[in-house]
């Protein structure tokens, strides 16, 4: 009986161990062509269905047994992704593979073990299947953990990936997306609060994008553990991915945030300065910040209130101590020129004499455990319920719930925290959870990467809706994939210190190009107090954010710009005003990254991929087409050596004209940030503002940059806010900038009939090799003048009206 007993504990051991097994592939027994898409079936029931979304995104689907589910994603905005018509499509059969061509790129899938490999039309190998799609059965949810390996291509870098906080190229790195709530981070901490799978890879100066389209907690492992060999994997749902095509870095970003959907237009005022802190209350407090930023003349336009503005941390509702009168308070601080912006936390207060509660219970709005009973956990109110966001009645009754706070009370502006979601004491949900998934019903495993975003989403659609006819502005600190289309973001609960002011750097790039551009950090960290330097650093940084933003948590020390006396005041003010002046050309390269999906942070590889010195440098980025920024992110320094890309460059301080291609000492003391224009660029400034909409904008300055040769320029003109955009009602300008040893010419071309309020614009000359002598509009002579800069210089200028198309300098 023993040897019985034995012999069959043998057997369940070993089906144990089989049940932990790699398994893989039969060989392809058939193929279908279904228009553009080709379903791959074989021997051992695998299917592969690979879609060709376009000549440039190869989407691939993989079962492991029965019938393709129902295809559905919060990555796209319906759900799935949109096509596009190919002009060329060819499949072909051969004895040992099948090979799908398009006018990009050329796929061969391997008939022996369903293998593929995606070439471009030169036959550069792009991606090539190492073990290819496997699988390994999870006894104890059911699922399957699905797992994709690659092999690393020769001297290939590695990109995006989000808000990870480490060395800008990822390979030999190791990460895992599952939003955490990672209180104080530090270089290496993963995962953090945001999850975007997609990166981008580099190599033979030819790039291409992997979008692993998985909400399950998933890994990626960038020839960590094997140093040929690239490969990601998920805890539970399918192995779907799309392959995208560049040929450049820009353009794959540019691809996935199409793919995915960039964001609408912000407000304008968005961009402005906004100061925050854990927390500003009672209304006495939250009145005196605000005078003391129009006291001092330091342009701001956005306060936020955090959690104490609420009773008893209930959302929707007001502390009757701290804010008697919310509605004259906000309207007071508006005639002020602030926007008033709210903390939102997901967690419902468990409490039947709180209507939203009630609400919520009624309608069974919120999350339930497996056996049925609510998901309950501790959070700021104590106790709470949470709603589940996936399920749209709950998303519109979520959205109806802010038309107090923004339409009778005027709040401007929404922010969603401890959306991961996290919970104290436990992180976050138990696995158990289940949710409505928009009718694709999902456990807590597959719906707690996209639990941040579809909250955005909901808050988004209530600002939205009551904000109307202005835009909205709502953010978020928990997204995924796709999360641009309803929020903005920041970079978390960073500290104050020299590290994280190196970390904002890196992670504000990552997000831009992994989709989500609308980002920014707390500036001065939000634990601890930073010095006076540092906090003028980072705010030189911030100014070349799109979202610029102060916070801190009170415990800590004050954070305002003048909490470190009047000589850090002076200099921080000075980074505020640069970037009142900026607003335009930040808000067109918000307008490009809307339109074309092109990232508004771009690191140096973006810049020049041809050029190898650039793919392992992460301190310089370019906002936009034409400023370079390198942040100084060690104390004491008066500069920093920077490398150029190839091209010429002027250092915006002095007008000093450098040639890229090396590095070059920027000297910066803490009045200035390492910033260089491009050669032959048109950047427009407005007059210096307190606010957006302070005063009526009646003359744009152009500094115009001159360039032995031809360059390009835009400025996107819409009024900033309302939908009237959407309507037509914008214009843009593009400028051409053609230069030589005798002369320069200035031509504006004009598309649409918006008329901005400006009439004219004073073009300032920059870097001119002669003295100019003679100045023409549209063949009428001009009137030479000069220009007194902010930082010094003094230059020739000319104004001239808004509408001219040629402007002559000889």
């Amino acid at each position: 009986m023993a040897d019985n007993i034995q012999e069959l504990n043998y057997m369940v051991n070993d089906l144990a161990a089989q049940a932990r097994q790699e398994l893989y592939p039969g060989r392809v027994l058939s193929s279908e062509r279904q228009g553009t898409d080709f379903i791959f079936r074989c021997d051992n029931g695998v299917q592969l269905s690979l879609q060709v979304i376009n000549d440039k995104v190869l989407r691939f689907r993989y079962i492991t047994e029965g019938v393709f589910p129902a295809d559905f994603s919060y990555a796209f905005p319906d759900g799935v992704p949109a096509r596009q018509e190919l002009e060329f499509l060819e499949f072909r059969e051969k004895p040992d593979h099948y090979r799908i061509t398009t006018d990009r790129l050329i796929c061969v899938v391997d008939k022996e073990n369903l293998r593929t490999r995606v070439l471009n039309r030169s036959g550069l190998v792009l991606t090539d299947d190492e073990k290819g799609f496997h699988w390994e059965y999870e006894y104890e949810s059911g699922n399957d953990i699905v797992k994709m390996s690659k092999q690393v291509q020769s001297g290939a870098h590695y990109y995006g990936l989000g808000d990870k906080p480490d060395n800008m190229n990822l390979r030999g790195k190791q990460f895992t997306n599952w939003g955490t709530d990672t209180y104080g981070y530090q270089k290496g901490s993963d995962p953090l609060y945001k999850n975007i799978p997609f990166f981008l890879a580099l190599h033979q100066k030819v790039a291409h994008g992997i979008f692993f389209d998985n909400t399950f907690k998933a890994s990626f492992d960038f020839a960590a553990e094997r140093a040929d060999v690239a490969s990601f994997w998920a805890q539970g749902g399918e192995m779907n991915y799309y392959f995208i095509y560049g040929p450049s870095l820009l353009e794959v970003t540019q691809e996935y945030t199409r793919l995915t959907s960039p964001p609408e237009l912000p407000p304008l005022w968005a961009l402005g300065y906004q100061q925050c802190k854990w927390s500003y209350f009672p209304e006495s407090n939250v009145k005196a910040i605000a005078q003391g930023f129009r006291d001092r003349k330091i342009p701001c336009d956005a306060i936020y209130l955090d959690i104490d503005y609420m009773d008893g941390y209930r959302c929707f509702t007001w502390s009757p101590t701290h804010f008697p009168e919310p509605k004259r308070m906000v309207q007071e601080l508006a005639e002020d020129g602030f926007k008033t912006v709210v903390i939102i936390d997901p967690g419902i207060k468990i409490d039947p004499d709180y209507s939203v509660f009630r609400e919520g219970l009624k309608n069974d709005y919120f999350c339930r455990r497996a056996d049925g009973p609510l998901m309950k956990g501790s959070v700021w109110p104590g106790l709470c319920n949470f709603p589940d966001y996936t399920r749209p009645e709950v998303r519109e009754w979520w959205a109806g719930l802010f038309k107090e706070l923004v339409q009778e009370i005027g709040v401007k502006g929404v922010w969603n925290d401890m959306n991961e979601p996290a919970v104290f004491e436990k992180g976050t949900f138990p696995d158990d959870v289940r949710f409505g998934y928009d009718g694709h019903h999902a456990s807590h495993k597959k719906a707690h990467n996209i639990y941040g975003m579809q909250m955005a989403r909901a808050t988004n659609e209530g600002v939205k809706r009551f904000s109307y006819p202005d835009r909205p502005f709502t953010i978020t600190r928990s997204t995924y994939a796709g999360g641009q289309r309803y929020s903005s973001g920041w970079t978390g609960d960073n500290i104050a210190s020299w590290e994280h002011l190196w970390l904002a750097n890196i992670q504000c790039q990552r997000l831009s190009i992994s989709g989500f551009s609308f980002i920014g950090s707390d500036i001065g960290g939000f634990i601890d107090t930073p010095d006076g330097e540092l906090y003028v650093r980072w705010v030189a940084l911030g100014a070349f954010h799109p979202f610029f933003r102060t916070h801190s948590s009170g415990d800590h020390g004050d954070q305002e710009p003048w909490s470190f006396g009047e000589n850090y005041m002076e200099l921080a003010k000075g980074f505020i005003e640069l970037r009142y002046r900026l607003l335009p050309y930040m808000y067109t390269t918000f307008w490009q990254h809307t339109t074309q999906g092109t990232p508004m942070l771009r690191p140096l590889a973006f810049l020049d991929q041809t050029d190898t010195d650039t793919y392992l440098r992460m301190a310089e980025f370019s906002l936009g087409d034409h400023l370079l920024v390198c942040p100084i992110t060690t104390p004491g320094a008066d500069g920093r050596w920077m490398y150029l890309p190839r091209g010429d460059w002027f250092y915006y301080y002095t007008d000093e004209a450098k040639t890229g291609g090396q590095e070059v000492w920027a000297a910066a003391d803490l009045s200035r940030i390492p910033l260089f224009i491009k050669a032959g660029a048109v950047v427009p400034m407005y007059p210096l503002m307190q606010y957006v909409g302070e005063k009526v904008v009646e003359e744009v300055t152009l500094h115009v940059y001159f360039k032995q040769g031809t360059e390009t320029s835009v400025l996107y003109e819409d009024g900033g806010e309302g939908y009237g955009y959407q309507e037509g009602q914008s214009t843009t300008r593009r400028f051409r900038v053609t230069g030589s040893e005798k002369g320069l010419l200035l031509q504006q071309e004009t598309e649409g009939a918006y008329q901005p309020t400006w009439t004219t614009y004073r073009v300032v000359l920059h870097g001119l090799p002669f003295q100019p002598t003679a100045l023409s509009t549209d063949g009428q002579p001009a009137a030479a003048t000069e220009a007194t800069l902010e930082t010094g210089l003094t230059l020739p200028a000319v104004v001239v009206g808004s509408g001219f198309t040629e402007l002559v300098v000889g």
